[in-house]
């Protein structure tokens, strides 16, 4: 018996043969089941919505979002395919406005969406509207108070405006929360300690960091920086060989260890730095 005689022409069926397949990791399977779904229920805007989290997964976001748009075609008040469709936006589309209007419409019709304010921030925040950001971060801390994103990330914005205290506060929470998995807060945290001149209390959060992950080059980077400061310039080239040993291509690191060199009185050593990183920012971004 053939499985087309097995199926019947239910659209539910079709559907829920589609998230089986979906749950096996069988994305395409899963499209095309959705898909038959639709034909036979044009306006069934579930199947609109799984569909479209299959082609999300299998990578096609901009078929994704097409298929979140006519969820909402179909049902204005669709919290999941707003938030489904800024994501899409957000993470693959650089489309950051509309990311922070798809969340906005997700925030209108569920206020205590906290997940909405977070991402809602990190658009805004790419957008480079920090004061933005830190107000949907606070809104998403009063919601999820042991949410240790929301306060790293307030963290990284407040950085941004200056306020490095507020900056490392809010690291010292993220990190409280989670201390296992802390690496890139210990670094942030080491950073915003860098700038506010406390080099010791930098180096032992750097130390941190590349405790819990070992190839972190920015952390062999922002601990040789605060070496350097304390004028501990064989620390410091240590360490920015070290993370050039992790990125090669890390321009930063390069210069900063030419300053150390020079600092030590290895002129040559230092220009032979200095050109390795102008050759490589004339190449390409920077990984640091």
């Amino acid at each position: 018996m053939s499985e087309k005689r097995n199926l019947p022409d239910d659209a539910e069926a079709y559907t829920n043969r589609g998230k089986a397949k979906f749950y096996e990791g069988d994305h395409d399977g899963a499209i095309a089941d959705y898909s038959r779904a639709i034909e036979l229920k044009p306006d069934d805007a579930k199947a609109y919505y799984n569909r479209g989290e299959a082609k999300f997964y299998e990578g096609d976001h901009d078929g994704a979002i097409a298929d979140y748009s006519r969820v909402i075609e179909l049902d204005p008040d669709n919290t999941k395919a707003y938030y489904s469709r800024g994501r899409a936006k957000f993470f693959y589309e650089d489309d950051h406005g509309g990311a922070i209007a798809d969340y906005s419409r997700v925030i209108e019709l569920k206020p205590d969406d906290a997940d909405a304010y977070y991402y809602r921030g990190r658009a805004k925040s790419a957008l480079g509207d920090h004061g933005g950001a830190i107000a949907d971060y606070d809104q998403a801390i009063e919601l999820e108070p042991d949410d240790q994103n929301a306060y790293s990330d307030r963290g990284d914005a407040k950085s941004k405006l200056g306020d490095y205290a507020g900056a490392t506060a809010d690291y010292d929470r993220a990190i409280e929360l989670n201390p296992k998995l802390a690496s890139s807060h210990y670094s942030d945290r080491g950073g915003s300690k860098l700038i506010q001149g406390d080099y010791h209390g930098a180096i032992k959060d750097y130390d941190r960091a590349i405790e819990l992950n070992p190839d972190d080059a920015e952390a062999y980077k922002g601990r040789g920086n605060a070496k350097y400061f304390l004028d501990d310039y064989y620390g410091a080239i240590a360490d920015y060989s070290r993370a050039i040993g992790i990125a090669p291509d890390f321009a930063l690191a390069y210069s900063n260890r030419g300053d150390a060199k020079s600092a030590l009185g290895d002129e040559q050593g230092a220009e032979e730095d200095y050109d390795r990183a102008t050759r490589i920012a004339d190449s390409g971004p920077d990984p640091g």
